[in-house]
Formats: structure tokens, sequence, C-alpha cells
């Protein structure tokens, strides 16, 4: 006989009717948790999770009217609004026991009971309990998701000798669950890895969980990582799981890991080592298996040594370390990328497939990419739409760059001041019209914000 590693709470001022609960139900499931004083069941939910809670609707001797039952099941949706709550009930409280299932219990089982109806109450419960919070998971998932779906479809896409050694790593790191630390700059293509890592990991089949650390307040920074309980604070009105825990037998991909504030480094550090996490307002830990994978554009280890990064942190998440080349480091994949890109647009707006002169891509192999596959796609996209001949017309610069600004921005390998130089010229080339910069630059808004106030550009 196989035992359900499910944990139930059984609730009843007769110690006879819990005895005898008690032994029938531990025949079945792990942990069978009783009480007779009903002012008990804060304390014992605090300390642990519960499958499913047994109600008696009557705690007073020779009460009928079952105003304790409500009660105390109020209480109890309050503590936890997904609780799988069964009541006790005589068979003269049979209306009382309907109205219970209006404020939230999911069925009620009549005394005396049958041992057979009881079980299978209890397992039918416990069953939708757990289709129920799968269906909200999925559905949560899917709400965070929206906008990684609705990206262009991205490949990995290369023939360079720069990026066999990123092939030959991915192929090594996937099948493990070892932490993966990837690095590069801006637009390289480092989340284009990590789902990579994820399709060719035994985790596939689960979720891909991407977060955008630098999109993150930091009073949110808990909240959203580890989840939150109704009432944790004041736009907190159910309770709501982290990434973590959304990201459970999947991956989880934290982006510019780099933006996270030194005080906050700690509670990650924390979660990552021992695989658990606690929700802001709760108690109770909760126990997560994940494959973590991070990116950044920035010199983590100059982070370290001036003390803007934990090294404890760094030595945890860089189990395996993916460097990714500029594009400018490896222009065999320029035509590559650029035929790829060029079908991609002429099918999404239905237009013809236009050609690139020799000339021309002479131009974009010797061109620098500032911005990387992420520039690329952004100006062959444009020129799908734009080119009013049969051949691909690209503006490599704004009218307003000379070549002598373009030649010394090349002339620097400091990825802050390529960052800070590329973000300029999308506001400049722009007009200032922050969403369409956003988009370009492969970034949120919000992100482009923080940058723009990070560089003092207006």
């Amino acid at each position: 006989m196989t035992i359900s590693d499910k944990a139930i709470l059984v609730v009843d001022d007769n110690s006879e009717i819990l005895v005898a609960t008690r032994m029938l139900l531990k025949q079945y499931y792990k942990k069978v948790v009783t009480l007779e004083n009903p002012h008990d069941i804060a304390k014992t939910m605090s300390a642990q999770d519960f499958a499913l809670i047994l109600l008696d609707m009557n705690f007073t001797r020779e009460s009928t009217s079952g105003a304790e039952g409500f009660y105390w099941l109020k209480q109890i949706k309050a503590l936890d609004e997904d609780a799988v709550v069964v009541l006790f009930t005589a068979y003269g409280d049979l209306t009382m026991a309907v109205d219970a299932i209006k404020l939230g219990a999911n069925d009620f089982v009549l005394k005396p009971w049958q041992n057979e109806k009881l079980l299978a109450t209890v397992a039918n419960c416990i069953e939708l309990s757990k289709q129920r919070q799968k269906s909200k998971k999925l559905t949560q998932i899917a709400q965070i998701s929206m906008a990684a779906q609705n990206k262009p479809f991205e490949h990995l896409i290369a023939s360079s000798p720069a990026m066999e050694q990123v092939f030959q790593t991915i192929e090594k790191a996937a099948k493990t669950d070892a932490n993966v630390l990837i690095l590069g700059e801006s637009g390289t293509g480092k989340e284009v890895v990590a789902r990579e890592l994820h399709k060719q990991s035994l985790r596939k089949d689960n979720t891909f969980m991407s977060v955008d650390m630098g999109t993150i307040a930091s009073s949110l920074f808990e909240s959203e990582l580890f989840g939150h309980m109704k009432g944790a604070f004041t736009d907190a009105k159910a309770n709501k799981p982290g990434r973590f825990e959304l990201a459970e037998s999947g991956t989880l991909f934290l982006d510019e890991i780099a933006n996270i504030p030194l005080e906050l480094q700690g509670k990650l550090l924390t979660a990552i080592q021992n695989r658990v996490v606690t929700p802001v307002g709760g108690s109770k830990q909760i126990e997560v298996d994940l494959r973590l994978i991070t990116a950044t554009n920035m010199n983590l280890y100059d982070m370290v040594r001036e003390g803007s990064f934990r090294q404890d942190l760094l030595y945890r998440i860089n189990t395996v370390e993916i460097t990714l080349p500029a594009l400018r480091d490896r222009p065999q994949d320029i035509p590559l990328l650029i035929e790829f890109y060029a079908d991609l647009y002429s099918k999404k707006y239905k237009l013809q497939c236009k050609t690139v002169t020799n000339k021309m891509m002479a131009d974009l192999v010797k061109y620098q990419w500032p911005g990387n596959i992420r520039e690329l796609q952004h100006l062959v996209e444009r020129a799908v739409i734009l080119s009013d001949s049969t051949q691909l017309q690209f503006q490599l610069t704004s009218p307003a760059a000379s070549s002598e600004e373009n030649a010394g921005f090349l002339d620097t390998y400091n990825l802050a001041e390529i960052e800070q130089h590329t973000i300029e010229r999308a506001v400049r080339d722009f007009k200032g019209n922050i969403s369409h910069a956003a988009k370009a630059l492969g970034i949120t808004r919000a992100s482009l914000y923080r940058k723009m106030e990070k560089y003092d550009v207006e």
C-alpha cells in the first residue's frame, strides 16, 4: 500500500472522533495532526502546510447552530485562501453545510461516517485542490511569460570559431543542474543561450521563468522572487507565489543579476544555497527544485573587488561560466544573421524578400555593431519595412553622427561606455520616443529609464 506524503489536519472537540479519524487516515496519509481546541488552528497552520483540513461544525457542548464552524472556516480562509476544508456535520446540519460550502468549504462528511465515504471525499478534495493549484500556477506563469512569448523568434545562429566553444559548453552543461553564469555585452544573446540550455536540459518539459532583475524595485525584490502572503503589505490582496516557486521543476533565469543591491544579495544567496524560500508575511519555508541560470553585461569580478557584489554569491552562481563574444568578434556570423532576420521579417510583414548587395554586406561586416545582435535585428527589421528597392538599405549611423564620433566610440572596450553610447544613440535616433528606443534596445521602458538616469541621458 502506497502512503501519500500529504498532511491532514483534523479539528473536532470529540476526542473519540479524533482517534478514530487519525487511525483511519494514518493508513493512507503520512501525517495526520489532530486538534481538540480550534484556537490552536492558526499556530498549527503557521508551522506546517496541510493538503486538507477536516473541521467540525460545533465545538461547544449542546451547540447545534453551526455558528462556530462558520467562524473557524472564515478564520482558516483568512489564514490561507487556498486551504481545502471538509466539514464534519450531522444529518440535521445539511442546510448549514451547504451554506458553508458557499463560504469556501470544499465538501462535507456526515456523522457517523462510512470509512469508504470519508476516504473517497478526502482523496477527491486533495486531488481537486492539486489541479486547481496547478491551473493557478500555469495561469500566473502564462501572464509573466506573455511578453517573452511575443518577442520575435530567435535562434542561436553561428558558424564562427568564436561561437564553437560556446556551443560545446552549452552541450556539456545543459544535461546537468549546475548553476550557469552567462557573461557578455548587451545584445549578444544571453537569454537565447539561457533558453537553449533549458531546451537541452532534463527539465525541458517544465517552465522556463525569465526575470529581468533590472526592472524590479528593491522594495519588491522579496515579493517578486519569493512571493507574499495576503495582507503582508498594503496591496497584498491575495497570496502570490514568487518566481522561485513558479519555476518549480524548471529553469529560473535571472537576467541583469549585477543590478541586485548589495543589501539584498544575501537573501538571494540563502535561497540559492538552501533551495527554500519564505514568502513575505509568512513563516513557512517552501522547498524549491529548479535550475538556476544568471546573466549580466557587467564585470562581476571588478564589482567583487569594489565591494558592490558578494564574492560568495558569485562563486555560487558561476559553477559553469559562458562568455558570449561581441558580434564584431564573430564577423563570419553577420551574413547568416542578416539573412535569417531578413527572411523572418519579410514573412512577418508579408513583404517581398529583398537582397543585400555585396558592397552593403561588406560594410555591414566591417561595422562594429555596438548594440550587437539586438542592434542588427532592429536594423534588419527597419530595412525590410522601409527599403523601396529590391535591395535592403541600411542606415548604420544617425545622419547627425560624424565618422570621427563613431570611430572614437569604437576605440573603447569599456562596457559601461559602450552601453551609455548605445542608449544615447537609441534615444537620439528615435527622437526621444522612449517606447521605440526601449524596443530597439530589447529592454523594458522602466529599465531604459533607469539606465538613462544612471548615465544622465536626457
